[in-house]
């Protein structure tokens, strides 16, 4: 059985590439908070139910016959990215980067990550109880 097929697994691993991706872009942003022009963004919201929607349009039919067609498997994006047209604060040199609020969002990801790992392992671990096996 391979765990990586099971959808709670899948559902977790796409929670934990999004909080990834998400703090990626907001320490470039901290990285870039005196850059003249630069503009603050985000990651659209993390939405489960887009997400369910858009991997069920994307299972493939198994073809159990010659004449049978495959299909084919869309490609999942990245997650998009978002500026915020309207900015709290904006620096005289155009920036829009406001470091408190940047670093509540990076505690805010730090924290759903965690979330999602504790998921993760107490999932594991209910598997392991089921085959018996309490290590």
């Amino acid at each position: 059985m391979d765990m990586k097929n099971l959808t709670i697994f899948q559902a977790v691993k796409k929670r934990m590439d999004w909080l990834t991706q998400r703090q990626e872009v907001l320490s470039h942003n901290i990285a870039n908070a005196d850059s003249p022009h630069f503009k603050a963004r985000d990651l659209k919201p993390y939405n489960f139910k887009e997400l369910l929607r858009r991997e069920s349009a994307q299972l493939n039919i198994i073809a159990s016959g010659e004449g049978h067609l495959a299909g084919r498997r869309k490609r999942i994006r990245d997650f998009a990215e978002q500026k915020d047209l309207r900015p709290f604060e904006t620096a005289p040199g155009g920036n829009s980067v406001v470091l408190e609020e940047q670093m509540g969002k990076i505690g805010e990801t730090g924290a759903s990550y965690k979330m999602a790992t504790n998921l993760y392992r107490k999932h594991i671990g209910m598997l392991r109880m089921a085959i018996g096996n309490n290590r």
